[in-house]
């Protein structure tokens, strides 16, 4: 069986557009499942929005950072948190379930082709982080005050939802090193102590020193500070550094789980 999974069954030559129509179905489905997952569903969805409705709408909606109204900060701010959220638990979670319920093995088994499956996770997470940010966007221009211009709008959801290719890629590292049971506490380890230190959650301006020191090698700190700069606060520093950061960070991440990745092959076929 396992040289039978080794081996595979060999495709035929495929066209360009077949190629692309399995890829899209591939994405399809796995988008389909974890839409009737509630746990990531409401999880990824409601807390990005709960949290904004009670700092952004309830508490605080008079109230300016940077020069922006709160309203308008949190959008980019927990849009960032969202976007992560989607990415890791899309991807860490998925994959960590499928390695432990030998779904990765069936598909090496069969003729699709190898990165139909990663494709799948990162178009998963590239969708879910533009529902928040839309979202977001909905609740800060119907009950906010916020007031945008459409091309800084579409330029922001453009920006976190490129943003989620990092995450995706940390995402499959982590689920490539945990199992299926521990994956969601090793995501939290990651994802809860990074927003906090990215100033996700408490502006960038009033975290600690070192603290702040530690925001700077962060993905998500270089993330929300692009988002932060559209809607005219953040840093205002080198948009291209922070862009050279998440793909260094992205690279990285990618080198991980290519090791895990030929780990796991190395036990199924050594």
């Amino acid at each position: 069986m396992s040289t039978a999974a080794a081996i595979g069954n060999p495709p035929g030559k495929r066209s360009p557009a077949h190629t692309a129509a399995i890829y899209l179905k591939e994405a399809k489905y796995e988008f389909l499942k974890n839409l009737r997952l509630r746990m990531y569903t409401v999880s990824v969805i409601s807390f990005p929005l709960m949290f904004y409705v009670l700092f952004g709408l309830v508490l605080n909606s008079k109230e300016s950072i940077g020069g922006a109204s709160v309203p308008t900060y949190l959008i980019a701010t927990y849009g960032t948190f969202g976007v992560m959220g989607a990415s890791l638990f899309g991807t860490a979670s998925g994959l960590a379930a499928d390695r432990g319920l030998g779904w990765l093995q069936v598909k090496r088994a069969s003729p699709m082709p190898p990165f139909a499956y990663f494709f799948a996770k990162v178009v998963l997470s590239m969708i879910f982080s533009a529902i928040v940010v839309c979202l977001l966007m909905l609740l800060g221009f119907a009950f906010g005050g916020v007031r945008l211009p459409f091309a800084e709008l579409a330029r922001l959801l453009a920006t976190l939802v490129a943003g989620s290719l990092p995450f995706s890629a940390m995402g499959l590292a982590i689920g490539y090193f945990t199992g299926p049971n521990s994956a969601p506490a090793t995501i939290n380890l990651f994802y809860l102590p990074m927003s906090f230190c990215s100033g996700l959650w408490v502006p960038f301006m009033f975290l600690p020193k070192l603290v702040q020191k530690v925001a700077l090698v962060l993905p998500s700190y270089h993330l929300s500070q692009l988002a932060l700069g559209i809607v005219g606060t953040g840093r205002h520093e080198s948009a291209a550094a922070h862009w050279e950061v998440l793909l260094a960070f992205t690279l990285i991440c990618l080198g991980i789980a290519r090791i895990g990745f030929q780990r796991d092959q190395g036990k199924l076929y050594g």
